[in-house]
């Protein structure tokens, strides 16, 4: 896709359980329409199974008009269940990505 994704918030802190809601900024900078669907992905992965998205921009197809921009929220959670599990003691970080890519064409 000709699109700019950003983060439009700093990174936050969180307490497991605290929701948190953050953003993201997507401009198409290409020339005609588009629709883009991404996918996410949370580092380190042995974290990813106590990250909780209770709605995201992923869930569904994006389209932006040429030079158009949308503010893209994210509503989540850290498991508190994490604090209990030896595995991720070592882990101080999360991050949260995203890849876009086209939306498939349905056919109709």
């Amino acid at each position: 896709l000709d699109w700019k994704f950003v983060a439009v918030d700093r990174p936050v802190t969180l307490n497991p359980g605290e929701e948190v809601v953050i953003n993201y900024r997507a401009t198409n900078i290409g020339d005609t329409v588009s629709t883009g669907t991404s996918t996410f992905n949370v580092t380190p992965p042995k974290a990813g199974a106590y990250f909780m998205k209770i709605d995201c921009f992923c869930f569904q197809g994006q389209t932006l008009q040429p030079g158009e921009s949308v503010d893209m929220p994210v509503r989540f959670f850290v498991d508190p269940e994490i604090t209990t599990d030896k595995n991720v003691d070592d882990v101080r970080d999360i991050t949260l990505s995203y890849t876009f890519f086209p939306a498939l064409k349905e056919n109709k």
